[in-house]
């Protein structure tokens, strides 16, 4: 039995899932949950609120980018234990917070020590592990961290309703040490990794490393400021049209229940028609539906929808991914996707607080979701571009034999 072949690959996904599930959940949109308590405490905006979050996703980008090229240095088990343990240390410093500055410091941390040291190291660990049917593999990966990002925000605000907003940043704290510590002691390299990436994607037209991060990174970077708005603004704005924490929070885990299904499904498809027109039909799906979350107003609408528009966004994430590993050069591949991962989660960051601004110039989110939309049509045009030069000369590009690659 080859290495591609051990039934420990299928453990690789499960342990990564379940990282990526807690870890995730807390600094993509975890703090959507904290944004009417801090309010009503301190008296903080929505935006300086949101830039919580932009600190931790702008950390979250950097870290990916050093934690990439450690990891390729001392050895990625290592890596993902520091993180492991950073994530559950600053989640649990956050609850003593008395100033603003002290949550931007440590939820910087936490995304570039912590996050950073478990989103692209995993993702690129269960690449190398899958030479054939990464697509579905990367997918489950993904969907695991779609039932984080809608689990977290509904824990926190039952937390927050029984403990307060310190109890739950204490609470969250110490269950991710709990969870993710022994969890990183079962991460393992194929002995191979080397090689598996070196022929993973390495014989169909790819661009070059600092295009390819051009290109990509300026898709991402629309791509995911549309995807933060409602993974950051659909909790508060459910509670601003008087549904209560807990359902609002409902709302949010439903559309990620949805998420789980979609990241999954498009992974699949994925292997079936390829990884840009998988990113281009998520794209499209998300961008022609995320402005219809403000025409509703009561929580039946809000549970219905959420997970029609989940599904389809949820296949934006597994297409990004697959779509790196598409256009990139083996070579160097790694470093190419911790930089184009920084842009999307910049764009996170951007959306985030964007949206935070505009809902305070404002007083609705009519204007924050239009300008969400605005930016998923700009992410169409470059990935849909992108997508027709590489189709150029096709049938003179030798297609590849054996193993169902991303194409």
């Amino acid at each position: 039995m080859t290495d591609f072949q051990s039934p420990y690959r299928w453990v690789i996904v499960a342990v990564a899932a379940v990282m990526l599930a807690v870890s995730m959940g807390q600094l993509v949109n975890g703090l959507s949950s904290f944004f009417l308590p801090l309010e009503a405490e301190f008296g903080w905006g929505r935006g300086e609120i949101a830039l919580i979050n932009t600190f931790g996703l702008i950390g979250l980008g950097l870290g990916g980018i050093l934690m990439g090229r450690v990891a390729d240095r001392v050895g990625i088990r290592g890596v993902v234990l520091t993180g492991a343990i950073t994530t559950g240390l600053s989640v649990l410093a956050a609850s003593q917070a008395r100033e603003l500055w002290q949550l931007y410091a440590l939820f910087f941390v936490a995304g570039a020590v912590g996050g950073g040291a478990l989103f692209a190291p995993l993702i690129t660990l269960v690449g190398v592990w899958f030479r054939a049917g990464a697509g579905l593999a990367i997918g489950l990966v993904a969907a695991g961290q779609a039932i984080g990002q809608g689990g977290v925000p509904l824990v926190s605000a039952l937390l927050i309703e029984a403990f307060g907003w310190r109890g739950a940043f204490m609470t969250l704290g110490l269950g991710s040490l709990v969870t993710l510590v022994p969890l990183a002691l079962l991460i393992r390299p194929p002995p191979t990794t080397a090689a598996t990436v070196s022929q993973a994607g390495g014989d169909i037209r790819a661009l070059g490393a600092v295009s390819a991060v051009v290109v990509m990174g300026a898709a991402t970077l629309m791509c995911c400021s549309l995807m933060s708005v409602p993974l950051m603004h659909l909790l508060p704005y459910a509670q601003d049209c008087g549904i209560p924490a807990a359902q609002a929070g409902g709302i949010v885990s439903v559309m990620m229940l949805a998420a789980i299904v979609g990241r999954v499904a498009f992974g699949q498809l994925a292997d079936w028609i390829g990884a840009i027109p998988a990113y281009l039909a998520a794209s499209a799906w998300q961008t022609a539906l995320v402005f219809l979350f403000t025409q509703f107003h009561d929580v039946n609408q809000l549970l219905a929808f959420a997970p029609v528009y989940g599904f389809g966004y949820a296949g934006v994430m597994t297409g990004v991914l697959l779509t790196i590993r598409r256009v990139t050069p083996a070579e160097s591949r790694a470093t190419c996707t911790g930089v184009i991962v920084a842009f999307a989660w910049a764009g996170h960051g951007l959306g985030g607080v964007v949206g935070g601004y505009l809902y305070d110039a404002t007083a609705n989110y009519d204007l924050t979701f239009a300008v969400a939309a605005a930016a998923g049509v700009v992410n169409l045009a470059i990935v849909g571009s992108l997508g027709l030069w590489l189709s150029r000369d096709r049938s003179q590009v030798p297609s590849p034999r054996g193993a169902a690659l991303p194409r």
